[in-house]
Parts: structure tokens; sequence; C-alpha cells
């Protein structure tokens, strides 16, 4: 495919320059549950610092290409859109009600491919609490496509003197979330609020592992 020939020319050009850039460490929930590499298909959320997150991301997960959800202003700017078209980026307009981002969302997962989404949403602003209130959309997903959830949490220092540090959690099973006594809007707003949780939860952990260093 030619997304996935793009993504290999992409990460295998650019790895000197992102080792420079981002020096990223790559952190551990629990290593024998989840590393780097992604077997299967599998939805990778993550809260959302900067534009530069996905760029990260692209790398920190090698083996698999990454089929990132990405916001409509992103692809309106020239030529930086047909880019992130080219590696397979997802369309998500948030100005209108337009789901097609689920739809193929859910077929890529359904192919055994990966996608990864930011729940919050948007990057957050100066002063708000953080992670920020997760939409629905992906704990929708996961259920919809029973998929196991990635949870990745980055704490965003780019192009800095302090590393760039993202700690992998444990999947989350859709289907450990999921009564069947509760409405569908229920069970998604029940493992909505697990993906957010388990995400401030990473955020606790990558500090207390970079305190132990």
């Amino acid at each position: 495919m030619l997304i996935d020939f793009f993504n290999w020319f992409v990460k295998i050009t650019a790895y000197p320059v992102q080792k420079l850039i981002f020096r990223t460490k790559v952190c551990y929930q629990d290593k024998a549950r989840q590393g780097r590499h992604i077997k299967g298909a599998a939805l990778v959320i993550s809260n959302h610092t900067s534009v530069f997150d996905y760029a990260v991301y692209l790398f920190v997960f090698f083996t698999r290409t990454l089929r990132v959800q990405m916001a409509e202003v992103l692809f309106d700017k020239k030529p930086l859109g047909l880019f992130l078209k080219m590696l397979g980026g997802i369309y998500v307009n948030r100005d209108a009600r337009n789901f097609d981002f689920i739809n193929k969302s859910e077929l890529i997962l359904k192919k055994g491919g990966v996608v990864g989404a930011f729940p919050e949403g948007r990057i957050p602003r100066g002063g708000e609490q953080t992670p920020l209130e997760f939409k629905p959309s992906a704990a929708y997903l996961a259920l919809s496509a029973g998929v196991p959830v990635i949870p990745v949490f980055t704490n965003g220092k780019y192009f800095c003197k302090e590393r760039a540090r993202v700690i992998i959690g444990t999947p989350l099973n859709p289907s450990d979330y999921a009564d069947d006594k509760l409405s569908d809007k229920e069970n998604i707003d029940r493992f909505n609020n697990a993906l957010r949780q388990k995400i401030t939860e990473l955020g606790n952990e990558l500090d207390e592992q970079t305190k132990k260093e």
C-alpha cells in the first residue's frame, strides 16, 4: 500500500533528525504486556500537548503504520495537508456533525490496522485542568470495532533541553467495560471515563518514574 510505503520512507529518512530534536525516552507501565510493537488491530489514544505529538508517536511505534485522526485545520494548510494525507491521516472536521472519520477508522481497524486518536479534541490552553474532558468518539470506536485501546501519555517536552518522555500503558479491553444491563450511551460514557482516568494515571506514573532517575 502506498501509505505504508510513504510511512516507511519518512521514518527511515527522518529518523536521525527526530533523534536530535525530540530525544524521546520511552517508558512503560508494563513492558511485558505492551511494548513499542503493536500486534494486530488497536486504537492508540493519548493526551494532546502539541501538533508534534503525532510526529513523536510516528517513531515511538516505528514498526506499525499509525493512522491518526487529525483536525481539519492541519489539512487546510498546504502542503502540510497533502503530506498528512499521504501518511494516512484521517480527516476530522470538528465544526461539522460529520462522523465519516469514525467509519473510516473502524474500517482500518477491521482490516487489522492501527488508529491513533486524541480524545481531548484539541490542545489544552494555559491554566486548563488536564486532561480535558474526553470526546466520546474514541470510546465508541473501540466498543464498536471490538479492539484493544493502548493508552499513551507524553510530557510534550519538545525542542527544549529536557527530553521528551512518553509512557506506554497496558491495553484496555472494551468488552471489560460493556454491561448488557446498560444502554449504549451509558456503556460509552463508562468506557470514556475509564480511558480518561487511565491517561491521568499514566501522567502521574511518568512523573514518578522520572523522579526516580
